[in-house]
């Protein structure tokens, strides 16, 4: 060979960094700088932005019931939204007098474009819609969106209408302004109108009907321009008025040029008839919810509305309050905070163990510099890549801690053991170096292989992994380079002459003797008896197999975000004054658990869209350090105190951190065909055979077909020879039953609607409705039972499609330890047989995202293994030694299952992670030997003679790394705190995984390379062999012989 090993390795890379150590120092400094400079302008949130882009369409269509919306608004607009580019799915619900059209749009869509092509589609059919429908209103939120933070107004002083009017004047406009919101929702509130009160029996006795009020009111606002007086010398504009703006001048009013208004009604000014009431801890009050855009920041938006708060808390009249009384930024900062400190205590647990291998303060100084540029840099890259920071991406950063050590522990820990054979401090920083160079890239580039694969996961589970692989990716990179720059260079500097060195001393050493040589027994035995160590092998992976479909399957943990939801439900029909005397027996009941501080603030509505039998609470807990129970146990508690309550049923939900539609209340799935009425009776068949299994607990029908409905039948025959009009028959109706609205008058700039309404004899039974009095042809009055009939049926309140098909959705939550993928699977099973013909099951929520997640990561875990495989047969040379490396990599998910088994998690998002990392991490240590042996081989050592030594040398830095990885997730295992859950179902995989599993490494791995190592060739035979060749080649050529 042309060159001499020294002088090839002094002009490698490594004597580079070396001779030049402010080269070194001023590269990895510009690493920590970039980073610090990103640390001020990366975004940070909860998790990765993996919100689906959703809109909603809301149209209302006053007094029309669920049957018609369903057919003549909700049909037609699914019809043309189904037409724009990037549906996902549709979804929809009619109930009285409103349609809801909620669209999901694939991944990538965006949302701006998506919702201007809807505003274009929707605009296309409004003209196919009935006269009186109100435009359709398209939010890019989804309606079922919960609120990220709820707000309350309360007062002693001013009256409920008094403060619907501040709050439009002064705050809500000051709310939506805060970038980020989407929609303000109010509760509670009540509009000031003038209304109308007629005297039926009057109005008929003067020969009037409602028809002439309603015309006579028809000028309430007269305000006319009438163009301009134009002379000479002037110009003057002309405007007709005749406004009406009191009770009095109301009651003014001529009707028909017979009777005034007040003859007939008696007018007033006061609240309009109440939809939703609210009660914030407690004191009546209107309540706003804070409804974030799809695709942005909580974090952001919270700030804002704080600052808005304050500032409209200044401006306020005396004695009205308005505070916060739910915000999930406290959830997502206190998280943060908390993998935060995850992180601290990972950085200093991981270099306690390093001084403890190594013995040297000096030696554990370097990867104490190396681990901080690493984790630095890694932000500036989180930065560039326009992620941000978040729970997922900081919990990436630290399992990195254990990682980006690993490379700095490897380079390290060679250089040492050259020190100890006599080197001098840079040559034995170059050739330690030199021994490891491919080793540290080999690992590297087989992590960044494992992580690669993972960000092209589909869905929003791909989402949340892409940030997460992306993060580990690139601080295992950086790592890399820092430990092939900085640390040769520190350590050439830093470390001290090799006899201060020395071997271990004390205890310590001891220990290290003791186990060295024992490891060393342990092998040689296992390397005599090959077969036995495989078939062990083998029988574990194989139990583990086995075991593994009895893992609960779920999309993630039930998390304690310290704040707790409960649906109210009361039976159909019923008053809002019943359900709000309801909701207060409800806070009476859980009273106590405010006054011992575990609930700190109360919100909830009675009524809302329009619907006045159901209503929710939400209750914020205290902080997770100033309680002793967790959030489930306390809703627990909840519902035990609140099962009393007779009218109504309180079904709690919790919201989950994926923020995944209409989650949170267990599962949830649809059964869609063609007629609503058989679908009806087979889920109300369902519902009962499910009610019969443990595994489901309270399953119900998500809306009753319980509404009841009074049906007045007109006779056509009857009519027309009394020549009675029917047209004006629903006004007249509608004006005697909830009041109908006739026009609106200004008055100082403020709008106050006209409504006419009838309580002096009040219709409140299906008798009075018979003696409402039409006018015939000839001038008589006469009772409506003379034309109509009136029948009594129940209705279904909403009408719920999916994916363009009539559906009927079932909601039930799950028995004690029942995991979603089970349940879902046993309600498929048995809901089969009852299904009518043409039907299906379309799962919803959770269970939809459940099923697209599970399929992906099978077909992941594949990529991850094939790719593996294929870098390190490209790093070796060798299929047969990518095999080897690859050998240890069932046996560690084998252990990682049975880690789940023994601390009962479960197979969530979080804990799939974890799985992938525990291959990459199988494998990377695989290679630390195999590539040692490879060398040693190449030096002429036979295949049993350089596995031995290699697995002997290489157990220092194997156990480190191994150990510094295990101990990073530590902290996560032992968290509590806000988001606790997620980190211990990752930290339990890690920890445990491979802490079972690095037995494996150590055994497995050399009796594979036994085994299959007499098929790798030595590098430096193939190397002779072309050196020959090509010689052979380069002499002059042998004239060629004569052929015969």
């Amino acid at each position: 060979m042309s060159a001499s090993p020294s002088e090839n390795s002094g002009s490698g890379l490594t004597a580079l960094f070396i001779r030049r150590p402010v080269l070194a120092l001023v590269l990895n400094t510009l690493l920590v700088v970039a980073g610090l400079a990103a640390l001020f302008g990366v975004e940070i949130r909860e998790l990765p932005d993996v919100d689906r882009p959703v809109i909603t369409i809301t149209t209302d269509y006053t007094g029309a019931s669920a049957e018609s919306i369903d057919r003549e608004v909700t049909g037609r607009i699914e019809g043309a939204v189904a037409r724009v580019s990037g549906v996902k799915s549709i979804s929809s619900a009619s109930s009285f007098g409103r349609s809801r059209v909620t669209v999901e749009f694939n991944d990538g869509v965006n949302l701006d474009v998506a919702a201007s092509d809807m505003r274009d589609a929707v605009g296309r059919i409004q003209n196919q819609l009935p006269d009186d429908v109100d435009p359709p209103r398209i939010v890019k939120a989804d309606a079922d969106a919960q609120a990220v933070m709820r707000l309350a107004v309360t007062s002693n002083s001013m009256s409920v209408q008094d403060m619907t009017i501040l709050i439009e004047d002064q705050i809500l406009d000051a709310l939506s302004a805060v970038p980020g919101v989407a929609d303000v929702q109010v509760f509670g509130d009540r509009q000031k109108v003038f209304l109308v009160d007629i005297d039926q029996s009057r109005l008929a006795s003067l020969g009037l009907t409602i028809a002439d009020v309603g015309n006579a009111l028809a000028t309430v606002s007269f305000d006319a321009p009438a163009g301009s007086l134009t002379s000479n010398t002037q110009d003057l504009i002309v405007r007709a008025s005749a406004a009406v703006t009191t009770p009095a001048e109301f009651e003014d009013i001529v009707i028909n040029g017979k009777a005034r208004l007040g003859d007939v009604a008696k007018v007033t000014l006061g609240a309009d008839i109440g939809q939703s009431q609210l009660f914030a801890n407690g004191k009546t009050g209107i309540g706003m919810g804070i409804v974030r855009q799809a695709q942005s920041n909580t974090l952001e938006i919270s700030k804002g509305v704080q600052a808005a708060v304050d500032a409209l808390s200044k401006s306020l009249p005396k004695g009205v309050d308005i505070f916060i009384t739910g915000d999930d930024a406290t959830f997502i900062n206190g998280a943060i905070h908390e993998v935060e400190i995850a992180l601290g205590l990972s950085v200093s647990i991981v270099l306690v163990i390093i001084f403890i291998f190594l013995w040297d303060w000096r030696a554990t100084i370097i990867p104490a510099i190396a681990m901080p540029v690493a984790l630095t840099a890694s932000i500036a890259a989180i930065y560039l890549a326009g992620f941000s920071i978040n729970i997922l991406t900081l919990l990436a950063l630290v399992l990195a801690t254990g990682l980006v050590v690993d490379d700095a522990i490897v380079v390290l820990e060679n250089i040492v053991r050259r020190r100890n054979e006599g080197l001098g401090p840079r040559a034995a920083a170059v050739l330690g170096t030199k021994e490891v160079f491919f080793a540290v890239v080999a690992t590297t580039a087989t992590l960044i292989a494992v992580f690669v694969p993972l960000s092209f996961l589909p869905g929003q589970t791909g989402g949340l992994f892409r940030e997460f692989g992306f993060v580990l990716a690139i601080a295992v990179f950086l790592s890399s380079i820092v430990a092939l720059s900085l640390c040769p260079m520190l350590a050439s500097r830093m470390l001290g002459s090799h006899e201060e060195h020395g071997s271990h001393g004390g205890i310590v050493g001891g220990i290290g003797s003791f186990f060295a040589a024992l490891y060393r027994r342990t092998l040689a035995a296992a390397l005599n008896a090959p077969m036995v160590v495989l078939v062990v092998a083998l029988l574990f992976a194989g139990l583990a197999a086995a075991l593994f479909g009895t893992i609960r399957s779920e999309l993630t943990p039930t998390e304690d975000r310290s704040t707790a939801f409960l649906r109210i439900s009361a039976p159909q029909g019923v008053s809002l004054d019943y359900l709000s005397q309801n909701i207060r027996e409800i806070e009476r009941l859980i009273q106590p658990l405010r006054d011992s501080g575990e609930i700190v603030a109360t919100f909830a509505s009675a009524g809302s869209q329009g619907v006045s039998n159901a209503g929710f609470m939400a209750l914020t807990l205290a902080p997770w350090d100033q309680r002793t129970r967790t959030q489930q146990q306390i809703l627990a508690d909840v519902q035990k105190r609140i099962a009393s309550v007779r009218g109504v049923r309180a079904f709690p939900f919790q919201p989950n951190s994926l923020g995944i539609r209409g989650a949170g209340s267990g599962l949830q799935f649809a059964i869609v065909g063609n007629n609503y009425q058989e679908l009806n009776a087979a889920a109300g068949k369902i519902v009962e055979a499910l009610d019969k299994d443990p595994l489901f607990d309270q399953p119900r029908l998500s809306t009753d077909i319980t509404q009841p409905q009074l049906s007045v039948v007109v006779d056509r025959d009857r009519a027309s020879d009394l020549g009675i009009d029917i047209s004006g028959l629903a006004t007249a109706m509608q004006a005697m039953l909830d009041g109908r609205k006739i026009g609106s008058v200004f008055i100082n700039d403020r709008s106050f609607d006209v409504k006419l309404v009838s309580t002096t004899n009040p219709v409140n039974d299906p008798t009075d409705l018979e003696n409402i009095f039409l006018r015939a042809r000839d001038g008589r009055y006469v009772p409506m039972s003379t034309i109509a009939s009136l029948t009594e049926q129940a209705v279904a309140p909403s009408l719920s499609r999916e994916q363009q098909m009539r559906s009927v959705a079932i909601t039930t939550g799950l028995g004690q330890g029942v995991a979603l993928g089970t349940a879902y699977q046993a309600a498929q099973a048995i809901a089969a047989p009852l299904m009518p013909t043409g039907s299906r099951i379309v799962p919803l929520a959770e269970a939809a995202t459940l099923g697209e997640t599970s399929s992906g990561m099978v077909t992941i875990f594949g990529f991850a293994v094939v790719i593996i495989l294929l870098v390190l047969a490209a790093q070796f040379e060798s299929f047969v030694s990518a095999v080897i490396i690859m050998a240890t990599v069932p046996l560690g998910l084998a252990c990682a299952v049975f880690a789940l088994l023994l601390t009962g998690t479960s197979l969530n998002v979080y804990s799939q992670i974890g799985l992938v990392l525990v291959v990459g991490i199988m494998a990377k240590n695989g290679i630390l030997i195999v590539e040692f042996a490879n060398q040693l081989r190449d030096r002429g050592y036979g295949v049993r003679e350089a596995i031995a030594q290699a697995a002997n040398i290489r157990l220092r830095p194997v156990l480190m790394t191994m150990i510094c990885t295990v101990v990073a997730g530590v902290p996560l295992v032992l968290a509590s705190g806000a988001g606790a859950e997620a980190r211990i179902a990752l930290g339990w995989v890690i920890v445990g995984g491979l802490g079972l599993s690095t037995l494996s490494t150590l055994y497995l791995t050399p009796v594979a390379y036994l085994l299959l190592g007499r098929f790798v060739t030595p590098k430096v035979e193939e190397a002779k062999r072309l050196a020959r060749e090509l010689e052979a080649a380069e002499q002059p050529h042998a004239p060629p012989a004569p052929a015969e």
